[in-house]
C-alpha cells in the first residue's frame, strides 16, 4: 500500500511538471509587420578587411577580431559615459589601441586608411541578395538598424547593391546612443510605428540579440563563422544560417 501511494505521488509529481512546463512554453512566433536588419557582419562581410587591417597592425591580420570587438567595447564606453563618436572615429581608435597594445608601431591616418573606405566597401554575404528579394516578394518592411553613421550605411549599401531592398535606413548617429542600449532599440521601433511584439530583428552578434529579446522584439540569429550567442541573455528565438534560410522560414508563419 506504502508503494502505491508513493508510485502515485510521484506519477502527480512528474504530471505537475509536465504541465507546468507546457504552460511556460514561448508563444508561437507570428508573422512580424517589419523585419530590422543589423548591417556590419550580418549582411556585409567583413572578411576582406583582414589585409588591410592587418597592414595597419604590421602584417597581423589575426588581429582582425581584437579590432572589431575593441571597436563595439568602446562604443558601449561612449554610450555609457554620454561622450558619442562615430562609429569609423571608434574604429580609428580602436585599431591604433590594439596596436599599442601589440607594440606595433602605427599612425591615426594610417589607421584610418585602413578602415574607413574598406568599411564602406564590403561585399553582402553570398546569400544577402536572393534572401532579402524573397523577403521583399512576401511583402515584408525591411529596415536596416545599424550603430553605422548615416552615410557610412548608404554608401555601403550603394557599394554593395542593396539600397532597393529597404524602405528605411536608420542609424544610432540620429540618436548618438549605441546598440545594444535599449532606448535605441526604443527608438528604431517608434521610427518604424511597430510595438515590440510586431517586429523582428536579425543580427549576427550576441551582443545585438541580447538588446533585441531585452527589447521585447523576436530576435533571430545569423550563425555567421565564429559566431555565437550570448549563454546569459534572454534564449534567441531561431537561429538561422543564412538569409534565404530566414526568407523560407518566414513562409510557414502564421499571420
Amino acid at each position: 500500500m506504502k508503494l502505491i501511494t508513493t508510485l502515485t505521488t510521484i506519477i502527480s509529481t512528474l504530471t505537475l511538471m509536465v504541465s507546468n512546463t507546457s504552460a511556460q512554453e514561448p508563444a508561437a512566433i507570428k508573422r512580424p509587420k517589419v523585419i530590422f536588419f543589423d548591417v556590419n557582419e550580418t549582411l556585409l562581410d567583413l572578411e576582406q578587411m583582414r589585409s588591410s587591417v592587418g597592414k595597419a597592425l604590421g602584417g597581423n591580420e589575426e588581429l582582425l577580431p581584437l579590432w572589431f570587438s575593441t571597436m563595439l567595447h568602446y562604443s558601449l564606453v561612449d554610450t555609457t559615459t554620454e561622450r558619442y563618436h562615430g562609429f569609423a572615429d571608434i574604429g580609428v581608435a580602436a585599431l591604433m589601441m590594439v596596436a599599442k597594445n601589440n607594440d606595433i608601431e602605427t599612425t591615426e591616418e594610417q589607421a584610418r586608411e585602413a578602415i574607413v573606405t574598406p568599411l564602406r566597401s564590403l561585399p553582402p554575404h553570398p546569400d544577402v541578395k536572393e534572401g532579402l528579394q524573397s523577403l521583399k516578394d512576401q511583402g515584408y518592411r525591411l529596415i536596416s538598424f545599424t550603430n553605422s553613421s548615416n552615410k557610412g550605411v548608404q554608401t555601403q549599401f550603394e557599394n554593395a547593391g542593396l539600397i532597393e531592398f529597404f524602405e528605411a535606413r536608420l542609424s544610432v548617429e540620429d540618436i548618438k546612443t549605441y546598440k545594444p542600449a535599449l532606448s535605441s532599440y526604443k527608438w528604431a521601433l517608434e521610427q518604424a510605428n511597430v510595438k515590440p511584439e510586431e517586429a523582428m530583428m536579425v543580427a549576427a552578434h550576441g551582443w545585438d540579440i541580447a538588446g533585441i529579446k531585452a527589447a521585447g522584439m523576436t530576435g533571430v540569429f545569423v550563425t555567421r563563422p565564429g559566431k555565437t550567442t550570448y549563454p546569459l541573455a534572454i534564449p534567441v528565438d531561431k537561429k538561422v544560417a543564412t538569409i534565404t534560410e530566414l526568407a523560407e522560414w518566414l513562409k510557414t508563419l502564421d499571420e
